[in-house]
């Protein structure tokens, strides 16, 4: 989950635009903006612990890099790299209330490595889990439709069409089962505390808690929205992307073409930034829009003020 448009502010008498976007995580929000990483997470005892980071992205450090599709792949994967680790921090951090001393202790080899391996480890079988609900399972499903059903058979079109369609339902199916248990239910309260966060910045208002109370919860330039922006141009895509008789090799075919797919979504994720208030480009926005009502949720004010303090350090790091 990330936002792409570039909000101003001023710093220092100059005007400076900043990147602003961010994920929910357990207990917490993280925040990134260009040159920074910040998570803030409520630990059990009411405290709020901040973790600050500086990080660039591959494409700000290789210019080379920042061109269209490729740069929304490296995106991509570097936010599924970050949001990985935010996530396991949080966790830590929520779940397990560590004194202060030992946070600061300086980690052993045997921990570092340890940390490493329960990372790889989270990061394959995330990868492998949403390969198998998002690729196997309506490909497969609608292999065997089309081996019962002529229709589908002689035209490819449909045959892509009914594919998408599955993907969507299962993600809706997936997102609406999680709604129904109550800690994933705080985590789309705190999504719905970072999406506020980041729409009080971006209309310049102070930072404060009452004023992101008064914005919405729904952005469109949520990653819920990027997820079904893939679904749809993954239809485009594979229209032209010649069928397999096998099904593992046109799997395999299918996910080669992933990479490319997100590219595209990138991109008309980012142009639909930079046109967001016309009225054809809202049309088109409007299913992510309505799709958040499931993945986020009206936030308290305690979860309010931490995904302000995530963003406000996040600023901060910025202007220093």
């Amino acid at each position: 989950n990330w936002a792409v448009n570039l909000a101003e502010t001023d710093v220092e008498d100059k005007k400076i635009d900043f990147a602003v976007g961010g994920q929910a995580v357990i207990e917490g929000v993280m925040m990134r903006s260009p040159n920074n990483i910040t998570i803030a997470v409520r630990k059990p005892n009411g405290e709020t612990t901040v973790k600050k980071n500086k990080y660039q992205t591959l494409t700000q450090r290789y210019k080379m890099l920042n061109i269209p599709i490729l740069r929304g792949v490296i995106n991509l994967f570097e936010m599924m790299y970050i949001g990985t680790k935010a996530i396991n921090f949080s966790a830590s951090v929520a779940l397990d209330e560590t004194p202060e001393e030992e946070e600061k202790k300086k980690p052993s080899t045997f921990s570092k490595i340890a940390e490493g391996l329960m990372f790889a480890l989270s990061f394959i079988l995330a990868l492998m889990l949403s390969i198998f609900l998002f690729k196997f399972i309506p490909l497969w499903s609608t292999t065997y439709l089309e081996g019962n059903i002529g229709l589908i058979k002689e035209n490819y079109i449909i045959f892509n069409l009914i594919d998408g369609i599955l993907k969507m339902l299962i993600f809706l199916a997936y997102i609406f089962v999680l709604t129904k248990f109550p800690s994933f239910k705080r985590i789309f309260e705190y999504h719905g505390a970072e999406h506020k966060s980041i729409f009080t910045y971006e209309k310049k208002k102070g930072l404060t808690v009452d004023n992101a109370k008064e914005q919405s919860r729904f952005h469109p330039r949520c990653g819920t929205s990027f997820v079904l922006i893939v679904f749809a141009i993954s239809i485009l895509v594979y229209t032209f992307v010649p069928k397999q008789d096998n099904f593992w090799l046109n799997l395999a075919v299918r996910l080669a073409f992933l990479p490319l797919i997100a590219g595209i979504s990138y991109e008309y994720l980012k142009l639909s930034a930079a046109y967001a208030k016309k009225g054809f480009v809202k049309a088109l926005i409007a299913p992510g829009l309505w799709f958040q009502r499931l993945t986020t949720a009206e936030p308290d004010r305690r979860q309010l003020e931490v995904g302000l303090k995530s963003l406000q350090t996040a600023l901060e790091m910025e202007k220093a």
